[in-house]
């Protein structure tokens, strides 16, 4: 196992081209690119997904902070990975709990990490965690309902 991971391990170099992959079935324009651009994917694992994200300008509020709608946005997109299975529907997102223990400022380097929680039928759960890189501080814990679709028999 330990041999498949090394394998696997990115580097700086191909995680940067593997950020900037679109993948046209789950891209809606403008929004993801704005709100979306920048994240570096860093791990995956089955039910785990660890990204960095250098807060840029465009996702600042006019208090200076990295915008809640940038951090409700992050939330949704990074736990709907952590439970996305390749080849079956993509996941709805039902409910979403954001609790913001701190802020980010521009040019803050932030660890994203998203963990399954479970999944019963059809529905799932993740915990999402924002922290600052530098500092370790929790900057926002948030928790993310998701409901996958049937599969189309048309």
């Amino acid at each position: 196992m330990e041999k498949a991971r090394t394998f696997l391990q990115l580097t700086d170099d191909q995680s940067e081209i593997v950020s900037r992959l679109v993948d046209p079935a789950h891209c809606s324009g403008f929004y993801d690119d704005f709100a979306l651009n920048g994240i570096r994917v860093d791990r995956v694992e089955q039910g785990v997904v660890v990204c960095t994200f250098k807060v840029p300008p465009r996702l600042i509020d006019r208090n200076g902070k990295l915008a809640n709608g940038a951090i409700a946005n992050i939330v949704d997109v990074v736990g709907s990975a952590a439970v996305h299975v390749e080849g079956l529907p993509m996941n709805v997102s039902v409910d979403m709990s954001i609790s913001f223990l701190s802020t980010a400022k521009l040019d803050d380097e932030l660890e994203i990490t998203a963990r399954a929680l479970g999944q019963r039928g059809r529905y799932s759960g993740t915990v999402v965690l924002l922290k600052n890189k530098a500092t370790g501080e929790i900057i926002v814990e948030g928790r993310h309902s998701l409901f996958r679709l049937p599969i189309s028999k048309i």
